[in-house]
């Protein structure tokens, strides 16, 4: 994107990792059910695919990845962040969105869904990798 704006670009993706299930959804996490896939629909198939799963089987992490890069399309910095947590077996919690109602941080024994939005936002795989990118957008500037 940076080339073709000619333009300085920040560009962020993230995505849902169940190691049980290989890294799925990964970078299909927006369509893992369906090219026009729905936050319900993607929730019932990644339910479904964990059936039979025991509960370390359970294990997952949101992962989210920030870039900056220049007008010629060179990354100058890029910034990674985890948070590890489980898929339960019900929904819990209305905020959020996509698996958020299935994904509990085992630490506080509750789903994003369940926590507000600052809590949310110093624990999830955002606010780690946007932490992490302000620090070597700090170094860069200097």
């Amino acid at each position: 994107q940076a080339k073709h704006l000619n333009e300085w670009t920040i560009g962020e993706d993230s995505g849902l990792c169940v190691p049980y299930l290989n890294g799925a959804p990964g970078i299909y996490s927006a369509r893992f059910s369906a090219p026009a896939a729905t936050d319900a629909r993607n929730n019932e198939k990644l339910l479904y695919e964990l059936r039979d799963a025991r509960d370390q089987q359970r294990d997952a992490y949101y992962i989210s990845t920030i870039a900056l890069s220049d007008p010629t399309g060179q990354v100058h910095i890029e910034a990674e962040g985890r948070c590890w947590g489980r898929i339960i077996d019900e929904y819990r919690g209305s905020g959020g969105f996509g698996y958020d109602p299935l994904f509990e941080i085992r630490e506080y024994h509750r789903t994003f869904a369940e926590l507000g939005a600052g809590v949310k936002g110093v624990l999830s795989h955002r606010g780690r990798a946007l932490q992490r990118f302000i620090g070597q957008l700090r170094l860069l500037a200097n």
